[in-house]
């Protein structure tokens, strides 16, 4: 080994500017990740104008050097094996683009990996996010000057992060034709490990995260990790399960949420639009369908959720490892990043790996068994330690959870899809426009299920004037929309010719009586007069009729009657109303009374009373939003059967 002088070629020089430049700009990453070390990227800094200051002045010059012969060049070498395989502190021998040529046994167990796995990696890839880039630049002006340097560093070692002093050392050595670079580990320090301190993010009390080596002590710390993977799928199970109805989006969240907590400093899911039953585009030969970012889960800092809240609108592309990890179905393992655009760029410019301080990967991809519909992606940044093989089979299995759930939540969506369209050809599309009266309509499905529900309304004209009538058919599913189809037309029907709701009503019980399911139902017939309609109400085992008056006053009908499609011998409930110039009629089916608050106490009739009434002067429609509200708020939009209401207000004759 010898020095060289320090002129440069001009080849030499443009290099020596192109290196300048990218380490430039790595200081300017490092200085904006979380928790920077801004006293070292300062040091550096000042390092990197010196080392311009140096290139400027010796600009024209000339490199000269001795020049050995082959066997003087292999015995620098067999010396300098030597030298690293007996030295007692660890020794990294670096090239001139910082790639590790050589580690020694001391070097290796301070990663706690093997010499193979070192070599041949950026030594940056090693150290923590926020000393990348001063160590960069020091190893860079231990290459330009020659002297010595030193910096403060943290090793991302296997068990857990390691605090170091480098210092680094310009070497030549015959037949290389650029110097490189010895780096020796002093002394280092480790995290107190005496039991004082709290356990990190993520990990049990008396369950460290580190992964131990085998023997002594150790073993019960790998036993407890162990456990805590067990718990983590356990926990996950439980979360991803816990649901009467499947829900993608809570299974999502909730996932990526677990995972950061305990797994990963930063978790990332992707998923695919749902295919409707199709096979994939991947499958039939052609592009594989696009991956779309669903969720984002980081620390909990103002930064970070920032960081979360950008990353949540930067879909993966094709050239980053979620991407290839959904298309190749193979997961993939980063313990050491090395590149930092592996999780793509940000809208700035900036890597993502970069922009959190990410230093260790890994993504599995999320499958049903038949296809990849997305994949699962975590970071971290050196709390948690580089991943490992434990680490990626959990996230593995956790992603067959995932993606089995999922499965079920879009298969659900599609039978409630065509459970809402079979259902809203139960009722009509729009409501008649009836002289002198204003109508509408409300109707709310079930939060639970995803079959056709029963309740039915309908507005129609009579033999002498219009009809309304809501009705709710006992169950759900295909044979209850057959029986609810069954019921409103032939009230329809049956009103051609019969005036008397209690006529209809009979009709229909003779329509239903070969039917499994009987019908409850409340028919209005409508007279028109002059500033006033008589309302003849028929009810079938229903919940009766409600009047707002126009100066407030309420009222309930009569109540009465039998449930249709029971009885050979039905008789109705029958009352009779006047209605004057802005009254409103309110029919309604027992979904509205009977939802339920968290401590299943029903909203009930008086507390439908009271919404009425604060809303009594509204137009209808805005009589029935305000019933809806109150009840969803009631209940938290925890709707456990099918709510209707119609709403029919008299109005003020108009000159027309």
């Amino acid at each position: 080994m010898h020095d060289q002088p320090d002129q440069l070629e001009p080849e030499s020089l443009l290099r020596e500017i192109s290196d300048l430049e990218g380490r430039i700009g790595e200081l300017r990453q490092a200085a904006g990740v979380p928790e920077p070390d801004l006293r070292a990227t300062l040091d550096a800094a000042l390092v990197e104008l010196e080392l311009a200051l140096t290139v400027l002045r010796t600009m024209g010059g000339e490199q000269t050097g001795e020049q050995g012969g082959s066997a003087a060049a292999e015995n620098e070498r067999r010396v300098l094996r030597t030298v690293f395989q007996d030295a007692p502190v660890p020794l990294f021998l670096l090239d001139r683009t910082t790639n590790v040529r050589r580690v020694n046994r001391q070097a290796a167990a301070l990663l706690g990996t093997s010499s193979g796995y070192v070599s041949g990696k950026q030594f940056t890839a090693f150290c923590d996010m926020a000393t990348r880039a001063a160590v960069r630049s020091q190893l860079a002006a231990a290459i330009r000057t020659g002297r010595r340097r030193r910096v403060g560093v943290r090793f991302l070692g296997r068990d857990h992060p390691i605090d170091a002093v480098l210092t680094f050392a310009r070497v030549w050595i015959r037949g290389e034709p650029d110097p490189m670079i010895v780096v020796a580990a002093g002394p280092t320090t480790t995290p107190a490990d005496d039991g004082a301190t709290e356990p990190s993010k993520g990990q049990a009390a008396g369950a460290p995260r580190a992964r131990a080596a085998e023997g002594g002590p150790g073993d019960d710390e790998a036993v407890a990790t162990i456990v805590h993977r067990m718990d983590v799928l356990a926990t996950a199970s439980e979360l991803l399960l816990d649901e009467p109805v499947f829900n993608e989006t809570v299974a999502v969240r909730r996932c990526a949420r677990l995972l950061a907590a305990e797994l990963a400093d930063w978790a990332f899911i992707d998923l695919t639009a749902p295919a409707n039953g199709n096979p994939s585009a991947a499958a039939q030969g052609g592009a594989a369908p696009a991956l779309r970012r669903q969720v984002v889960m980081g620390p909990e800092d103002e930064r970070s959720v920032e960081a979360a809240r950008m990353l949540e609108e930067v879909d993966p592309t094709e050239d980053t490892l979620p991407h290839n990890v959904f298309v190749t179905r193979q997961s993939a393992l980063r313990p050491h990043v090395e590149n930092l655009d592996v999780l793509g760029m940000c809208p700035d410019g900036l890597p993502v790996c970069g922009k959190i301080g990410v230093t260790s990967v890994l993504s599995v991809p999320i499958e049903d068994g038949d296809r990849a519909i997305g994949a699962i992606t975590l970071a971290a940044s050196g709390e948690y330690g580089p991943f490992d093989l434990m680490d990626l089979g959990v996230v593995q299995r956790l992603g067959r959870y995932l993606a089995l759930v999922i499965r079920a939540a879009r298969l659900y969506r599609r039978r409630a899809e065509v459970a809402d369209t079979l259902q809203a050809g139960l009722l009509p599309k729009s409501l008649p426009s009836i002289p002198g009266v204003s109508v509408a309509a409300r109707y709310l499905t079930s939060t639970h299920g995803s079959e056709v529900g029963g309740d039915f309304y309908d507005v129609f004209r009579t033999e002498n004037g219009w009809g309304l009538v809501l009705g709710d058919v006992c169950g759900k599913g295909e044979d209850a929309a057959a029986v609810t189809a069954t019921a409103r037309h032939c009230v329809r029907l049956a009103s051609r010719w019969k005036a008397r709701p209690a006529d209809v009503l009979g009709i229909v019980n003779e329509a239903l009586l070969d039917e499994d399911r009987f019908v409850t139902a409340v028919m209005a017939s409508l007279t028109l007069e002059t500033e006033r309609i008589i309302v003849s109400l028929g009810t079938a085992g229903h919940p009766p009729a409600i009047v707002v008056r126009a100066d407030g006053v309420i009222r309930s009908a009569s109540r009465g009657g039998v449930p249709l499609g029971l009885f050979e011998d039905f008789e109705a409930g029958l009352d009779t109303i006047d209605l004057s110039v802005g009254d409103t009629l309110i029919l309604h089916s027992d979904g509205v009374l009977e939802a339920c608050d968290m401590a299943r106490q029903e909203f009930g009739q008086e507390r439908l009373l009271e919404a009425l009434a604060g809303h009594a002067g509204k137009p209808p429609e805005e009589m029935l939003a305000g019933v809806e509200r109150a009840l969803l708020d009631y209940c938290d939009s925890d709707l456990r059967d099918d709510v209707s209401m119609l709403a029919l207000r008299v109005e003020p004759p108009t000159l027309d």
